[in-house]
């Protein structure tokens, strides 16, 4: 049985079609589910990997540099702008976030996808640059006061800090229309499930199977 399925697997391998990866951004307003729903991406598809951001902001409780982000200083961020070494970087709530450039192309030329935690600033920088790539999905809170419990709940933030993240959210939902989809989170396990349906669809856009072209042929050849 096993070896049947080693069989299979190899198989699958050899029809796959070459394919480019593409660039998965969830934004959302604080709050919203934007983060659970990346780590529920990640835990459940070996294909997709996180853009792991550096920042000029503290370390939080649990983050683990390298894994959550690069925690740098700001002349070091400052430098990586200069250099070009960034593909997207925005200023929020008083500290520089941005995505390095180098691990995205690499992994993209090698056929994986790559996930984005960020906010609308850092996609637009990213549309203007790699569109083709691109696919941005936003994620609304289902409401106001489900979007402040869940502020309160996660225990991350003083209650300061909170109310300056409600406010900035109203601000930050006005740029839904920018996004290719938009997921309302009432539920994050049917929120996840509209996620993977629209990745699952992104891939098989016929301009990212770039090795399609070759299969069709293969295909001709045999008739």
């Amino acid at each position: 049985m096993a070896r049947a399925a080693r069989h299979r697997t190899k198989k699958n391998r050899h029809h796959a079609i070459a394919r480019r990866g593409l660039m998965f951004v969830l934004s959302s307003p604080s709050g919203a589910g934007k983060t659970t729903l990346s780590r529920l991406l990640l835990r459940g598809d070996r294909n997709v990997e996180l853009s792991v951001s550096v920042t000029t902001r503290p370390k939080r409780r649990g983050e683990v540099d390298g894994r959550d982000y690069h925690f740098i200083d700001r002349p070091r961020f400052d430098a990586m702008i200069k250099a070009g070494e960034l593909l997207e970087w925005a200023d929020v709530f008083g500290h520089r976030y941005g995505t390095p450039r180098r691990p995205v192309i690499a992994a993209l030329r090698a056929g994986r996808d790559v996930l984005f935690d960020i906010d609308w600033q850092g996609t637009q920088q990213l549309r203007e640059k790699a569109r083709d790539d691109l696919v941005s999905v936003f994620i609304l809170p289902p409401s106001v006061r489900e979007l402040e419990r869940r502020l309160k709940t996660r225990a991350q933030d003083s209650r300061d800090i909170i109310g300056t993240r409600m406010a900035k959210a109203a601000d930050e939902m006005s740029h839904w229309p920018e996004y290719d989809y938009v997921i309302v989170n009432k539920h994050k396990n049917l929120a996840f499930v509209e996620v993977r349906a629209i990745l699952a669809a992104e891939r098989l856009k016929r301009e990212r199977q770039i090795g399609l072209s070759d299969f069709v042929r293969s295909l001709q050849a045999k008739l």
